[in-house]
């Protein structure tokens, strides 16, 4: 089997939807011989954040000498990202054969009618890969919700997370936050260990606390009192904790809060007998990398990317254009028509000069025509474009090194426009009339 043609297999499976539910994913893999029972987790789940969180531990944890296995949705560039060993995403040749050798189960499934879903296959795919490759401990993050989430399968692990909770995905896990984070808290298993976001609605901490004693599962809640923040850039964020001097690449004072939480992960890890020094952990944060999370491009004109889709990233995303980016601002704009684009715009909208909407390469995507429409309430100059091509040439038609481009509102977009962006400005020639 060619990688294509895997990939082809794993995408037919798109037509089975999201299916909540953890009978067909435990049935899978116990053809498969359990191997997610041979390994040792961190689980995060939460609605914003849990990217980040899983980024930081697993950095930490590869600096400490381990071999760490890290799963995470969505990708961004390649396909390939959501399986990573030490960094390193899964071959192309060895992704194929782990396609292989789930298939045949999946096939005998479907003719029973116990059909398996996309996320439910890579899933399968990724707990076979990283016990084939004997990964110390596996950072594995939630896809959606938590209680029938694929990933729940697993038993205790060594660290459970939940990052900040808020309204997303709420067809799917509910429309209030109580329904959503009884879907989050899902993950907390009997006797197990919580770390928790400090900053959460008081409900959601209350809520994840009752189940945590009722399961008597340990919770460990960052105490923001010790971490004092030094300076803050574009670049990220210094700081503190108990005298240990740290940087997280990652802008916003939200986090500071997840480095926190990772920070509560590490501790817990250390008492489960791992050997995390504190230069580890240092070096692991400071290299820490995620695309498109307030990614920046290019420095002259300034240009970030970031990819996230709901009303808190964009609530994060307009504090740290207001902390950070005080210039004339330029925004590309695609949003997935199931995310709610008006809390989005009321967000950000009124922070730009210029709104280019266009249409992400994606069935659910919101048409450029009508995201324009929405956004004019909020910016008074908004363009409708075809083509990512277009978007950008419109977007520096009228910029200047000064100006500021932010290409924002979906993973999707990111990935479509990421290596046209870095093209065009890292080719850019400006007028003299413009370099000022």
């Amino acid at each position: 089997m060619t990688y294509a043609e895997a990939i082809e297999k794993i995408d037919s499976r798109l037509l089975f939807g999201i299916k909540p539910g953890l009978k067909n994913i435990t049935a899978l893999m116990h053809r498969l011989g359990d191997p997610q029972d041979t390994l040792k987790f961190v689980h995060v789940a939460g609605t914003n954040g849990k990217g980040t969180t899983c980024t930081l531990t697993a950095s930490v944890l590869r600096e400490s000498g381990y071999k760490v296995g890290f799963y995470t949705s969505p990708y961004v560039l390649d396909f390939r990202e959501r399986f990573q060993i030490n960094g390193e995403m899964i071959p192309e040749e060895e992704l194929a054969q782990e396609v292989g050798r789930i298939w045949p189960h999946i096939e005998a499934m479907d003719a029973q009618g116990e059909a398996i879903t996309e996320f439910e296959c890579i899933t399968a795919l990724a707990f076979d890969w990283f016990a084939r490759k004997g990964c110390d401990i596996v950072v594995l993050e939630v896809g959606l919700g938590g209680i029938t989430d694929a990933t729940n399968i697993i038993k205790a692990p060594e660290a459970a997370a939940i990052a900040s909770i808020s309204l997303d995905h709420t067809a799917i896990l509910g429309s209030t936050l109580e329904e959503i984070t009884a879907e989050k808290a899902g993950i907390i298993k009997p006797g197990g260990r919580l770390a928790l976001y400090p900053d959460q609605p008081p409900e959601v901490t209350a809520q994840i606390k009752a189940v945590c004693q009722e399961k008597g599962a340990q919770l460990f809640i960052p105490d923001m009192a010790k971490v004092q923040v030094g300076g803050a850039t574009i670049f990220g964020t210094d700081f503190t904790v108990d005298g240990l001097s740290l940087h997280t690449p990652f802008l916003g004072e939200h986090q500071v809060k997840n480095a926190a939480v990772v920070l509560q992960i590490i501790q817990i890890l250390r008492t489960r007998g791992f050997a995390i020094s504190d230069k580890a952990l240092q070096e692991g944060f400071r290299k820490a990398f995620i695309p498109a999370r307030m990614e920046v491009i290019s420095q002259s004109p300034l240009c970030l990317l970031d990819g996230g889709h709901n009303p808190g990233c964009a609530q994060a995303l307009g504090a740290a254009l207001e902390k950070f980016v005080p210039q004339r601002k330029v925004a590309v704009m695609g949003i997935m028509a199931d995310k709610d684009s008006r809390q989005f715009l009321e967000a950000v909208g009124p922070m730009f000069d210029k709104i280019i909407t266009i249409t992400p390469n994606w069935g659910r995507a919101l048409p450029a025509q009508e995201l324009a429409q929405q956004a004019r309430p909020f910016c008074p100059n908004v363009i409708a474009t075809e083509t990512c091509g277009e978007a950008v040439a419109a977007a520096m038609k009228d910029m200047a090194p000064r100006d500021a481009l932010i290409v924002c509102g979906s993973f999707y977009l990111a990935s479509e426009i990421r290596e046209q962006l870095k093209g065009k400005l890292n080719n850019l020639h400006y007028p003299d009339n413009l370099s000022t």
